[in-house]
């Protein structure tokens, strides 16, 4: 016997069995009972949140035979014709294939023809974007003054790409991302009437894996129960999914709130013999993250997904607020570069290596001591987001490290994300081959992992030396590159106006007919 997969075969057939989309619902019970249908409705929304779904149920509601109704019979032949995809009135149409406005027109020929079996004759067609400019040129009469028994179901995941002219002719129906606990909830719906076993954690799972999407995570769970054997299990779904375990999420999380490298690195060991997807790890610290720091602001009104509830007491205390939400920050930033690192396990373990260096000034959280100079030549530069703290004393001036600083920027010939970093940073101080920078907190935005190597490389070639860049977040004394640059154009602008001035022509055209000089708009090459 073919196997019907879970998405078909639990495929909601009557309003009541969807899953969510209840404002779309009560709009289209409403309108059904009342006669209040319009002729064109549009569903919009992200793949697998029931658009096609809806538009099936409220064709089977039109031609039950056994009335318009909001809950059709089900059991009828128009009912079990529609389920099955073979009613004469009910035309389904892929946009995507279909987009000629040729085969518009012949569609369009057909609607001025009675139904052949039904009260109604329906069009849906599936993501209506994709019709052509001249298709919906075409469309557009039919749609203002269709004959009373057509019916028009647009759906689309872009509605951005609809024209307006189409928008204003159909009542518009945004149908909304399905919750994590909707999806779970239908899962263990189906798994317990299927009869078969399951872990509740493993749903849990694929609920966050599937993104919104019903369909999707019915999806998942046909993938994880050809996994596990006709089961489903939460170390098989981890597996499946490349998720990290939580016993080894809490390790790494216990161990940076510790502050203990040791035990950090035997966690990252633990981690890379798993063979998980480091960008679904940083996933999964952000969700822890981002729990405990609720639970700081908002009290014991949050639970959590990814730690119990004494575990997340205990973090939320152990931890200051602002450092919890400087850790959300790091581990964000680090899923977003981690294609740039050299591979995934060298980003992910950099990352958390942040994390543990990192401390605010004052806080729950114990200052860690600042490397020295010979150790930070020999390590990987750090994070932005490390708290500056003074550096030893130079014998050179500062003036001089300016200077310094800035002719190796000019040789530099920088480009893109590092010129604009370069451009923002105030030389501190130098010690040998390290480079002392202070950013503004407020431009973390130009400090990526990308910005930093190219500076640092570009730095290198200027001095010929193995130069490395260290990054603090803090305002100093002092100017940047780019102040210098506008400082050093200024300068010469009023120079060039004041030449402008002395001239003879110019002085006459002053005193002599009133023309007053505009300031600026002398350009400079």
């Amino acid at each position: 016997m073919t196997y019907l997969v879970l998405a078909r075969k639990w495929r909601p057939k009557r309003f009541s069995e969807l899953v969510g989309q209840k404002h779309v619902v009560r709009a289209l019970v409403n309108g059904i009972e009342t006669g209040r249908l319009h002729h064109a409705f549009l569903f919009t929304g992200t793949r697998g949140v029931g658009k096609t779904t809806i538009a099936r149920i409220l064709a089977k509601a039109l031609n039950c035979e056994r009335g318009v109704s909001t809950e059709p019979c089900g059991v009828c032949s128009a009912c079990t014709d529609i389920d099955a995809g073979r009613f004469v009135d009910l035309m389904e149409i892929d946009a995507a294939s279909r987009s000629k406005v040729d085969e518009t027109r012949d569609l369009l020929d057909s609607v001025v023809y009675a139904p052949g079996r039904g009260r109604y004759k329906v069009y849906l067609i599936d993501e209506v974007h994709m019709l052509s400019t001249a298709s919906f040129n075409a469309l557009l009469k039919t749609l203002e003054e269709p004959p009373p028994h057509v019916k028009f179901l647009l759906a689309t995941t872009d509605p951005q790409k609809v024209p307006v002219t189409v928008l204003s002719r159909c009542l518009q129906f945004s149908l909304k991302r399905l919750e994590r606990a909707e999806i779970a909830g239908q899962m263990h719906h189906i798994l317990d009437a299927e009869g078969i076993a399951y872990e509740a954690a493993g749903i849990d799972a694929l609920a966050r894996a599937a993104d919104g999407s019903l369909r999707d995570g019915l999806s998942l769970l046909d993938q994880a129960l050809a996994f596990g054997g006709g089961s489903v299990k939460a170390e098989d779904v981890a597996s499946m999914l490349g998720t990290i375990d939580r016993d080894a999420l809490l390790g790494i999380a216990r161990a940076l709130v510790a502050g203990d490298g040791s035990k950090l690195k035997v966690e990252l060991e633990r981690v890379a013999m798993m063979g998980v997807g480091y960008g679904s790890v940083l996933v999964e610290m952000m969700r822890l993250w981002h729990d405990v720091a609720a639970r700081q602001v908002l009290g014991e009104s949050v639970d959590s997904d990814v730690l119990d509830t004494a575990t997340l007491v205990e973090f939320a205390g152990a931890l200051a607020p602002e450092v919890v939400q400087v850790y959300y920050q790091i581990t964000l930033l680090a899923r977003r570069d981690l294609d740039y690192s050299p591979d995934h396990r060298t980003g992910f373990d950099m990352a958390m290596l942040r994390l543990l260096a990192f401390r605010p000034g004052s806080g729950s959280a114990p200052v860690r001591a600042r490397p020295s100079p010979s150790q930070t030549r020999s390590a990987a530069p750090q994070s932005s987001a490390a708290t500056a703290q003074p550096a030893a004393a130079s014998t050179t001036p500062a003036n001089a490290i300016e200077q310094r600083w800035f002719d190796a920027l000019d040789r530099a010939e920088l480009r893109g994300p590092a010129r604009e970093l370069a451009a923002q940073l105030k030389p501190v101080d130098c010690q040998g081959e390290r480079w002392i920078l202070a950013l503004a907190p407020n431009l973390d935005a130009v400090n990526t992992q990308l910005a930093r190597n190219g500076l640092e490389e570009g730095i290198r070639r200027a001095l010929g030396t193995a130069a490395s860049i260290d990054i603090q977040r803090t305002k100093v004394a002092g100017e940047t590159f780019a102040d210098r640059a506008q400082r050093q154009t200024q300068a010469r602008q009023s120079a060039a106006e004041a030449t402008l001035l002395a001239d003879p022509v110019a002085s006459a055209l002053i005193h002599e007919l009133g023309a007053k000089p505009v300031p600026g708009s002398l350009k400079l090459n």
